[in-house]
C-alpha cells in the first residue's frame, strides 16, 4: 500500500509541475503579445505625431522616421516640410527627407 501512495505522490508532483510549467508558457506568450501590440501602437503613434501641436514630438518623430526609412515616409515629409512653420524643423525635416531618399536609393529599406 505504501508503494501505491508513493506512485501517486510522484505523480501528483509531476502533474503540478507540467501545470506551473504551461501556465509559465501561457503567461510568456501573453506578455510577447502584449509587447508586440505596445510596439506597433508607439510606433504608429510616433508617426502621428510629425504633425502634433507640440514641436518636441514633432522632433522626436522626425527622429523616428529617420531610423525607418520607406517611400511613405519619404511622401509624408515632403507634406511635413510644406506644413511646418519653424526654421529649426524644417531644417531638420530636411535633413531627415535627404538621408532617407539616400538610404532607400541605396536599398537600406525596411521590408514592408
Amino acid at each position: 500500500m505504501t508503494i501505491r501512495i508513493k506512485v501517486f505522490e510522484e505523480e501528483d508532483r509531476l502533474t503540478t509541475a507540467l501545470k506551473i510549467a504551461a501556465a509559465a508558457a501561457m503567461t510568456a506568450a501573453g506578455v510577447t503579445v502584449a509587447g508586440i501590440l505596445l510596439a506597433r501602437d508607439q510606433m504608429k503613434r510616433h508617426r502621428r505625431e510629425l504633425f502634433s501641436p507640440h514641436p518636441v514630438r514633432r522632433l522626436a518623430a522626425l527622429g523616428y522616421m529617420r531610423a525607418h526609412p520607406h517611400v511613405d515616409n519619404v511622401m509624408l515629409l515632403r507634406d511635413f516640410l510644406a506644413w511646418e512653420e519653424r526654421p529649426l524643423l524644417q531644417k531638420r525635416a530636411a535633413a531627415v527627407l535627404e538621408s532617407l531618399e539616400e538610404a532607400l536609393a541605396t536599398g537600406e529599406s525596411e521590408a514592408s
